[in-house]
């Protein structure tokens, strides 16, 4: 039970009624899953090798969470952008982080609901695997050229599931939880979607593709275990990304509504865990109450108006930057036309990818579709790798880009004051 009290929503205390405690006793003690929740043995994937076979020390889905570990794709989150790019600052959380705060929170609603948890940190981790570099500015930037080539929108869940499905080979439920993850669209209820087969998610996911928001706004998770990795993307970012914002100096802690200011973070992680859990434990879906729905709705409204929207923001984004995105795209695409085999986009990403895929009797296909190509490759990339592409492109490119340094307000000792110059 949280002693921090949010006056914007004065009954959420981070604590569960004495019967929502009892049910919680009875599953840990019954040592079980609820009998609605994924188990291992419902696991499906496109091709069942001997090689991916269940055993017993190493389940279904727990080999998904190793897999995806070892990926290159996850191991570059920790060079991409959550919120603030171009900061100094190793205590700003990045991409790689956020995975595993949404798997912490997850798995704490998961084992008070008795679901499974190793589908859960799978799901987590995996969830933002196709991110851009530079966070939502990178992912709106590059499906404007994408989409102006193609007529196919990017978002970067549906690039997630390409990423785990079509290049790693994942198992259903994993690439489930991680197209349906979305975190821009907040529901108070979370009802599973009965989908139990590819064929069926594989049109999904070419909805995607060619209908965008249109398809994504109705995507819901086949397990609840992907709806509650859902509901905790939300709760790990709404209250992290103020505490980035506070010490990235945009905003100070009297800022807020609700007077937490930072200490809302230490709040919502346990006043909405504690509500999902009172209003889902036993269910058969994953929902809030009233009043937790309305309050996470409007944090998230606050951080937009205060956070994401801002000038400070954006700046880092200005007009020159995004049109770097076309210009690497358009370069990435002619020396796929060129089968320049010296290139970066066959160097680091094609050749890589089919070595890697060969161990396994699989391959890249990147000739029938040298747009999604691009798009893999731009989309891999870390915001340091982006860019370092750009410079090597357009050497006045290097004064669009924000230089600050780690010593910004610091004197050569490194204590605060005036920078000497």
């Amino acid at each position: 039970m949280t002693s921090i009290v949010n006056r914007m929503a004065p009954t959420l205390t981070g604590s569960v009624s004495r019967a929502c405690s009892e049910r919680i006793r009875e599953l840990r003690e019954s040592g079980g899953l609820v009998h609605y929740a994924c188990r291992d043995v419902s696991a499906l994937r496109r091709d069942a090798s001997e090689r991916d076979r269940d055993t017993i020390l190493r389940p279904a889905f727990v080999r998904d969470g190793e897999k995806i570990l070892h990926m290159p794709a996850y191991n570059r989150l920790n060079g991409k952008t959550q919120v603030f790019s171009f900061r100094p600052d190793d205590d700003i959380t990045r991409r790689g982080l956020h995975e595993q705060l949404v798997g912490r929170v997850a798995r704490d609603i998961g084992r008070a609901l008795g679901l499974n948890l190793d589908l859960i940190e799978a799901i987590a981790l995996g969830h933002d695997v196709g991110h851009t570099p530079f966070g939502h500015a990178g992912e709106r930037f590059l499906n404007e050229v994408f989409h102006e080539r193609t007529g196919r929108w990017f978002f970067h869940n549906v690039q997630s599931v390409r990423v785990l499905d079509v290049i790693y080979g994942r198992h259903l439920q994993t690439l489930d939880g991680g197209i349906f993850h979305n975190g821009e669209f907040e529901q108070q209820v979370f009802e599973t979607s009965g989908l139990n087969g590819f064929d069926t998610f594989d049109r999904v996911v070419k909805g995607c593709w060619e209908s965008g928001e249109e398809a994504i706004g109705r995507l819901r998770p086949m397990t609840l275990e992907g709806c509650v990795v859902r509901v905790s993307d939300i709760i790990a970012y709404v209250g992290k990304d103020r505490q980035d914002a506070i010490r990235a100096g945009l905003v100070d802690e009297s800022a807020f509504d609700d007077g937490l200011g930072g200490a809302y973070n230490a709040w919502a992680l346990s006043a909405f865990v504690a509500d999902v859990v009172e209003n889902s434990v036993g269910r058969t879906n994953v929902a809030m109450s009233e009043e937790g729905f309305a309050e996470l709705r409007r944090a998230k409204r606050e951080n937009y108006e205060k956070i994401y929207r801002s000038s400070e923001v954006n700046s880092d984004f200005a007009g020159p930057v995004q049109e770097l995105f076309s210009v690497v795209y358009e370069h990435e695409l002619d020396a796929l036309r060129e089968g320049s085999e010296d290139s970066a986009v066959f160097r680091h990403h094609i050749q890589p990818l089919v070595r890697h895929l060969s161990y396994y009797g699989r391959s890249y296909d990147w000739e029938s579709d040298p747009d999604q190509c691009v798009c893999d490759f731009i989309s891999s990339m870390t915001d340091d790798y982006f860019v370092a592409t750009c410079e090597r492109l357009l050497p006045q490119a290097r004064g669009l880009f924000p230089a600050r340094s780690y010593f910004e307000g610091t004197d050569a000792c490194g204590r605060a004051g005036a920078v000497r110059v």
